[in-house]
């Protein structure tokens, strides 16, 4: 995905919900939501897919 960043400033964590809401305007709060629903819902999937997703994707 071109121009998926990791947020210097929104950010709580790694910033990934941050650079993902932000490569897909949306607000990051509805977009953490997302995520924990999503994650809660395939048990350990998201716990994985965030630390993935925070090796992979740059900081800006």
């Amino acid at each position: 995905m071109a121009g998926l960043k990791r947020s210097k400033t929104n950010k709580m964590f790694a910033g990934v919900c941050g650079g993902l809401a932000k490569r897909f305007d949306m607000d990051t709060t509805m977009m953490r939501i997302i995520y924990v629903v999503a994650s809660l819902l395939t048990a350990t999937v998201g716990f994985w897919l965030y630390l993935i997703l925070w090796m992979v994707i740059p900081e800006e």
